[in-house]
């Protein structure tokens, strides 16, 4: 039993020992080839160190060499411009040493002239002495005498010479003026050309047939009378085929009534209430437009940071007419003289521009403000920030004030030259066109007047009051002023008729 157990522990020693050798010979075995994976992988990474070192030296090499062939090829040119540069410094020394030369060959030949010329002064001097000697012996006159004749000689003649000379200096500088100006206002004209069309005092809206006419009269002519009372126009329905006639001496009622009765025709429906809708849209529409037209205005005259207000007044020129030429086209027209006149003389075209564009900007209002329209535009300009040079010249386009500078006068001429051209302004029109706005302004001046409108070419005019202002009394008596008033502050020939509307309306609404 001892011994079994004796050979079983031997053997279970037997056992660890061998395992222990297999597990020391594996252990050895795999150590010995990480070692080895170990060094290959060591010199791989050596190997693939060493070629990156090697291609980064190639690449460093040939930046190196690139950097070296620009270098010297800087070099060379820096050299060649130093050789070039040192050739003409040799060859401006050498010409500057032979002036040199000259030079010296010059001063002693001037040397020499020199002592011959004061030699001969010399004796010129004792010639003279002996000379003023002998002279004074025979005239009797000692020396300050006899000069001072002569000088009093000498003053009258000069004084002759030189009065005759300044009036030809004078006259020479008159003509050379003229001339200049002739050649600078033919410039200034010749670079901006203009069409002019003739203002009409009416406008005429195209009918699909006759039978419109019966839709735009309405019943008993309510839409006729619903038109005019809203819109200040008066419409003409008479034998002129498939046409209605709007008479308005005010450009921009005329517009929106022009609008309003197209949209109307167009619609087919037409009754006070659709008119009144579509003359509101029609007044929209003719605010936008006139703001268009001054944002066009300033964009065609080149200008900008005008304020918007001023903007809006120059769409206004466009419906207003100043003895029938457009007053928008006319600023414009102004403008561009004033422009080319100053780019002539070498002033500011830009200021020259605004001003010019804005010395007729009253007139979008003179019939709201009290006042020339030359002080209307004056304060407007100033009010939205225009420079003072501006404002004067606008001031002084139209003699409120003396002109003091240059702008003034041009402003001035570019005025006169736009209304002077043949074919610009037509006098009898606009004395029609103040007769009648005159007639309107009488009216509104008195109290409870909301709107007065002259029609048939200033042979009526229609007067609409406040309701809760005018009783019906008072209407009576007020058309009967207003045609005393009229009598005494207008000459017109005929008879002028006049019409107080005083119109009232009461609505209830049922539930």
């Amino acid at each position: 039993m001892t011994l079994y157990y004796v050979l079983g522990v031997l053997g279970v020693l037997l056992l660890m020992g061998g395992g222990y050798q297999l597990g020391r010979y594996r252990y050895d075995r795999q150590l010995a080839q990480a070692k080895g994976r170990a060094a290959d992988l060591l010199r791989e990474a050596r190997l693939k160190a060493e070629a990156e070192q090697q291609a980064r030296l190639l690449q460093a090499e040939r930046q190196i060499a690139l950097q070296r062939a620009g270098l010297e090829e800087r070099i060379n040119r820096r050299e060649a411009k130093l050789d070039e540069l040192e050739s003409r410094l040799l060859k401006r020394e050498s010409r500057l040493e032979s002036k040199a030369g000259q030079l010296e060959q010059t001063e002693k030949s001037l040397s020499e002239d020199l002592q011959r010329v004061e030699a001969l002064i010399s004796q010129g001097e004792l010639l003279l002495s002996s000379e003023q000697v002998r002279l004074e012996a025979q005239a009797g006159l000692s020396s300050a005498e006899a000069r001072a004749q002569l000088l009093q000689l000498v003053e009258a003649e000069a004084q002759r010479f030189f009065a005759k000379r300044i009036s030809l200096l004078k006259e020479q500088a008159q003509a050379q003026a003229e001339r200049e100006a002739r050649k600078i206002i033919a410039t200034a004209i010749q670079r901006y050309a203009s069409d002019e069309v003739e203002i009409s005092t009416v406008s005429l809206v195209p009918l699909p047939n006759d039978d419109y006419k019966g839709r735009v009269i309405g019943r008993e002519g309510r839409n006729i009378r619903a038109f005019e009372a809203l819109t200040g126009v008066e419409v003409l329905v008479d034998d002129t085929p498939d046409t209605v006639v709007l008479s308005c001496f005010h450009p921009i009622r005329r517009e929106v009534a022009r609008m309003a009765m197209e949209k109307l025709v167009e619609d087919g429906r037409i009754h006070p209430a659709q008119i009144k809708k579509q003359v509101d849209k029609a007044k929209e529409q003719v605010a936008a437009r006139i703001k268009e037209e001054g944002q066009r205005a300033v964009l065609e005259a080149g200008l900008e940071g005008l304020h918007p207000e001023l903007v809006m007044l120059l769409g206004r020129l466009a419906f207003r007419t100043s003895y029938g030429q457009n007053q928008l086209r006319h600023s414009l027209e102004v403008s561009f003289i004033a422009g080319a006149l100053a780019s002539e003389l070498g002033l500011d075209p830009k200021q020259a521009r605004r001003a010019g564009l804005l010395h007729d900007i009253g007139k979008a209002v003179d019939h709201q403000v009290e006042g020339s329209h030359s002080l209307i535009s004056t304060e407007l300009a100033r009010r939205y920030g225009e420079s003072e040079e501006v404002v004067q010249a606008i001031l002084a386009h139209n003699e409120e004030v003396e002109p003091q500078a240059v702008l003034d006068i041009l402003i001035q001429a570019a005025d006169a030259l736009s209304a002077a051209r043949p074919g610009a302004r037509q006098e009898t029109f606009t004395s029609y066109i103040q007769r009648l706005s005159d007639l309107e302004s009488i009216c509104q001046a008195f109290p409870g007047v909301s709107e007065a409108y002259a029609i048939q070419a200033g042979r009526e005019v229609r007067v609409m009051v406040r309701p809760e202002e005018v009783n019906d009394d008072l209407a009576a008596k007020l058309s009967y002023d207003i045609a005393r008033c009229i009598e005494e502050e207008l000459h017109y020939p005929g008879e002028i008729k006049v019409q107080v509307i005083r119109s009232i309306r009461f609505s209830e609404s049922a539930r």
